[in-house]
């Protein structure tokens, strides 16, 4: 593990950024301080790797704020053995922190670009348990009940239940629902055959593109 003072931005963003923001969770901080934000961030806006700020990717997509990926983590609860699905590869950082606290990550986006650069950024710090996939989540045939966690990093308009049956018993499932300015948090955690909904907190996050049809969400 790296060691950093706290002079380190990194380590200001985690203890005077995060933290106060209700993440407690010793394991998410020190990911997010350990990893290096700066390396996944567009070479433009490296300034701004551990700023309380969105940063865009292109195509309309952004790196969220480090306090909401964190916000995102803790909620997840992930264990060692968790086997992950991420929709939205994005800059590779939420991909990275997921890979380095649970046992291994499916990601998916629909940008050929986001997959190439999180492919090397990613190899270039040595992870080697992400999967990565150029195509939409949403109509990728992936193994029902295969995953302990499921994060989805852009907003949808409205609840979709069609991440639910790939949940595994007692997996949880993380997404971003409604329209902006103002969206719901909400972690989905299945108990047996149910699937309750806890809403968390108030957020506003750029949607996801290529989304199922209308049908599929719940008002």
């Amino acid at each position: 593990m790296i060691t950093v003072s706290n002079k380190d931005p990194r380590y200001n963003m985690a203890y005077q950024q995060i933290r106060p923001w209700n993440v407690f969770d010793d394991h998410v901080l020190d990911t997010m301080q350990n990893l290096p934000r700066e390396q996944f961030v567009p070479h433009a806006y490296r300034g701004l790797a551990f700023a309380d700020t969105r940063i865009p990717l292109g195509h309309g997509q952004v790196m969220m704020e480090p306090r909401l990926e964190a916000r995102m983590l803790q909620s997840l609860t992930i264990k060692p053995s968790d086997q992950i699905l991420e929709v939205g590869t994005g800059s590779g950082f939420v991909t990275a922190c997921l890979a380095s606290l649970g046992n291994a990550v499916t990601s998916y986006d629909i940008y050929d670009a986001f997959i190439r650069t999180a492919e090397e950024k990613l190899a270039m710090q040595g992870i080697n348990n992400v999967h990565l996939h150029s195509g939409n989540a949403f109509t990728a045939e992936l193994p029902k009940e295969g995953f302990d966690v499921i994060a989805v990093t852009g907003s949808l308009p409205a609840y979709s239940d069609q991440f639910e049956q790939f949940l595994a018993p007692g997996g949880r499932l993380f997404m971003v629902v409604g329209t902006s300015p103002v969206m719901e948090a909400i972690l989905v955690t299945r108990h047996g055959d149910e699937f309750v909904e806890d809403h968390l907190f108030e957020t506003d996050l750029p949607p996801l593109e290529l989304l199922p049809q209308p049908s599929r969400f719940s008002f």
